[in-house]
């Protein structure tokens, strides 16, 4: 029982780290855990784990669009290329200067714990809410330009997320071990749903194990994909063609909900299976993992992370572990952010 909730989600861990925790099972992600990960590091090698910030070439969501570049501007002048001369007479220094604006979620990205929520009824009076990890709420806590349950407008801004914002990931340094999962190497690049007899068989062949702070990776095949059709917009390409985890099979949500992973990331664009959007279970639910990881659990979701090249490396040499460094950008607010991320080995 909390200031913000007096009941939780069955399945749901809220409140084990705290009344006010925001960062959910990255709390995991212990001194301990970052040594361990720093063991996996033997050859120095190390491999960008993120997508150029414009792939991929076209959109996978309508709602999310390619960075636009643009240059600063001095005045009427734009600063490329710009020589200080200009103004400043006798200086010879010569700048570049630029801005972007873009989607924070639309290349290789995490989702805050305030990317999703659910309407539910937190404190026990019989009214829903729409409500977040740890029953961080909207209005109170997350901010947005409209009460869309209540069919009015709050109160002006700000907005943004004044709790849960990945600001929050940011500030933990996101530094642990990762786990690859070799799914392509196991299905191809089908749209095959990965459930949890299926995700334990793999386990088994590849001799994975998952320990408590882990970050678990899951290598689809789909960044190939995405990148063979960045560099030739000719090339044949099928946004649903990629294996994923099956949300709905509720042995792997409890194998994840039991596993202690910290964070979940694949090379695909949902991590879970859902190539329609379509399906959804008896509660209303069509994303069933981003509603059992984001808010119920507090795991944080990578997509479109850049892990082929990596997991062949791995494969290759008869390893699964390295150490993953992948902390978001620290702005305030944000529901969600591109990342550069790195796997060293």
């Amino acid at each position: 029982m909390t200031k913000r909730w007096t009941q939780r989600p069955v399945g749901s861990n809220w409140g084990e780290f705290g009344a006010d925790d925001q960062l959910g099972r990255l709390n995991l992600i212990t001194p301990e855990c970052r040594v361990a990960a720093a063991r996996e590091v033997r050859e120095g090698l190390a491999f960008c784990l993120s997508l150029p910030l414009d792939c991929p070439r076209d959109q996978l969501n309508p709602r999310r669009f390619a960075p636009q570049q643009h240059f600063s501007m001095r005045g009427d002048d734009p600063v490329m290329n710009y020589p200080y001369g200009r103004v400043i007479p006798g200086m010879r220094e010569v700048v570049c200067d630029d801005r972007a604006t873009l989607s924070l979620q639309y290349s290789t990205q995490w989702d805050a714990l305030c990317h999703m929520g659910y309407e539910f009824d937190a404190r026990g009076d019989g009214r829903e809410e729409i409500t977040y990890y740890n029953g961080f709420r909207a209005h109170d806590d997350v901010r947005g330009p409209f009460d869309y349950l209540h069919d009015r407008a709050p109160e002006a801004g700000p907005y943004g997320a004044r709790a849960l914002g990945i600001e929050r990931m940011a500030e933990t340094g996101l530094q642990g071990r990762g786990v690859m999962v070799d799914l392509h190497a196991n299905v191809g690049l089908e749209p095959v749903a990965v459930g949890y007899d299926l995700l334990m068989r793999i386990f088994e062949a590849d001799k994975v194990v998952v320990e408590p702070g882990d970050v678990l990776c899951l290598r689809t095949g789909f960044d190939r994909a995405l990148l063979a059709h960045y560099a030739d917009g000719d090339a044949p390409f099928d946004a649903h063609r990629c294996s994923g985890l099956d949300g709905f099979d509720e042995e792997l949500q409890r194998w994840i909900a039991d596993s202690g992973l910290a964070a979940l990331v694949s090379d695909n664009e949902a991590v879970e299976f859902s190539p329609d959007f379509v399906r959804q279970d008896a509660h209303g639910i069509r994303v069933p993992l981003h509603h059992l990881c984001l808010f119920k659990l507090g795991i944080p979701l990578g997509e479109l992370f850049l892990l082929s090249d990596l997991a062949d490396w791995l494969r290759a040499h008869g390893r699964n572990r390295f150490l993953f460094t992948a902390p978001p950008l620290r702005l305030p607010g944000a529901v969600g952010s591109p990342v550069t991320g790195v796997g060293t080995v």
